[in-house]
């Protein structure tokens, strides 16, 4: 596999603009109170999903910067506040004492979810003490960042599902052209999609005259084909692992530009 192509900003490097990352040592260590991390001098991220996903942890591992580590917790699914168990396994995660979470996690299928996660994610940031992305909020974040209104969307999901979120995606003020899923029959299906089929229903909404595509369902295995996705259908992709990714690391102080994985990493 090709290593990330990454420049590093000078401000997220020098130190400048954030406390290095470190281990707080208690009573026994007051001459050296806080230890950096040898392996994520520049910070860990802390990352949860959902306990079925395979995909979020290998394609945010693409995406880390050097001096970064990504350290995991995974929760179940399962009711209206979106995982009864979230806020403690997210106290597990704290341990390794992260800058910032990402919560590598969509609400778009569900009426009325984003706005539920988005709830979650604050009663999680109360709770832990650090900041809490999510990937519903941080497609929004990106296309805006992008300057994009009007949207295709590709989601795992049937037709059905799909006008659920086509609707939560209007709700945040994005005017929706085109959508289409790849219609998996279950969740864990999502994740065996074949990427085949993937660039296929990007290239079916592409077409439409929309600002961006943005790709909904962590589980889709999607951010290896961002980059050729824009080349060849001219417009920004927005993934939805890479925009918490990307958003989280905004978050901690990291800004680096990560070539290879579309404009959004690249630029923004």
């Amino acid at each position: 596999m090709e290593t990330n192509r990454v420049r590093v900003s000078r401000k997220a490097s020098s130190g400048s603009d954030r406390r290095p990352a470190g281990r707080r040592y208690g009573q026994a260590n007051r001459s050296a109170q806080w230890m950096v991390d040898t392996l994520a001098p520049r910070g860990v991220i802390g990352v949860m999903t959902p306990a079925m996903n395979t995909v979020v942890q290998p394609e945010l591992e693409m995406l880390r910067p050097k001096g970064v580590t990504n350290q995991m917790q995974r929760f179940r699914l399962g009711g209206e506040r979106i995982s009864e168990d979230l806020i403690e396994e997210a106290r597990k995660l704290m341990d390794c004492n992260p800058a910032a979470i990402a919560v590598g996690l969509t609400a778009d299928a569900g009426p009325g979810a984003v706005t539920r996660l988005a709830l979650r994610c604050r009663e999680l940031a109360d709770a832990v003490g650090v900041p809490v992305r999510n990937a519903s909020e941080a497609n929004h974040a990106a296309l805006s960042t992008l300057g994009a209104r009007r949207v295709a969307v590709v989601t795992p999901f049937t037709a059905d599902v799909d006008r659920i979120v086509q609707a939560n995606v209007e709700e945040a003020g994005f005017e929706v052209v085109a959508i289409k899923g790849t219609e998996a029959p279950s969740l864990p299906a999502i994740c065996e999609t074949p990427l085949g089929d993937i660039r296929n229903v990007f290239h079916d909404v592409a077409g439409s005259d929309c600002d961006a595509v943005l790709q909904i369902g962590t589980a889709l295995p999607v951010v290896a084909l961002i980059d050729e996705l824009e080349r060849e259908t001219g417009r920004p992709i927005v993934a939805c692992n890479a925009a918490v990714y990307w958003q989280t690391l905004r978050t901690s102080g990291i800004a680096d530009r990560i070539a290879g994985f579309g404009r959004l990493l690249a630029e923004h």
